[in-house]
């Protein structure tokens, strides 16, 4: 795939990460709307959050994608912060690859 986030997950692109596992990255945005902001994306592309199943292993995926934001912003010290994600073109999504805003430090 050419997706950028694809591109970033397979380390053809750069990218400040601050927390990777098996499943999923995350690193700054390059275009922050914070003083703290990251992007927590998971490596397995699926192009918008709508597209996840209704079903068991939607719900596992979705439970697993709120999982790191947690942790991801745990590990930046976050003790508030802000959880944004667009779906689709009309919810304001430029990149389609599934992805969620961490923002903080406000």
């Amino acid at each position: 795939m050419d997706c950028v986030f694809c591109r970033i997950v397979r380390g053809e692109l750069p990218a400040r990460k601050v927390y990777e596992d098996e499943a999923f990255v995350a690193f700054h945005d390059i275009r922050p709307r914070a003083p703290v902001h990251v992007l927590v994306v998971p490596k397995a592309h699926v192009a918008k959050f709508s597209d996840y199943p209704d079903d068991e292993t939607g719900e596992k995926a979705l439970g697993a994608l709120f999982r790191t934001v947690n942790r991801v912003a745990r590990a930046l010290g976050l003790e508030g912060y802000k959880v944004q994600v667009h779906v689709g073109e009309k919810g304001g999504q430029e990149v389609f690859h599934v992805h969620v805003h961490v923002m903080g430090g406000f």
